[in-house]
């Protein structure tokens, strides 16, 4: 495995499941993914593609900010994130459950 593929492997860190990532789903064909901060929407998008097989149409990217937190006494912050909407073409999906 070359450079290239190994770097794709790693852009993508989890999907995000939640309540309103199952209704994105269901509404809009996206798949919604925690990504490295440094990563951009084309390699995203090739990431998607070589990992899981599937066409995508286009990508979306948010920067989550870290909530401030209070623990006791004292104050913290959570780890800022980025989160990836990813549009697939019509007839693709990702499942989850049979993706190994």
């Amino acid at each position: 495995m070359n450079q290239e593929q190994l770097f794709r492997m790693q852009i993508l860190l989890a999907p995000h499941v939640s309540e309103k990532t199952n209704r994105v789903s269901e509404q809009h064909n996206q798949v919604v993914f925690k990504v490295l901060r440094e990563a951009k929407k084309p390699e995203i998008k090739d990431a998607v593609e070589f990992l899981f097989n599937v066409k995508v149409k286009c990508v979306t990217v948010l920067n989550v900010k870290g909530k401030r937190k209070r623990f006791g006494r004292y104050f913290g912050q959570r780890s800022s994130w980025k989160k990836a909407y990813v549009s697939l073409e019509a007839g693709h999906e990702i499942d989850f459950l049979l993706a190994e």
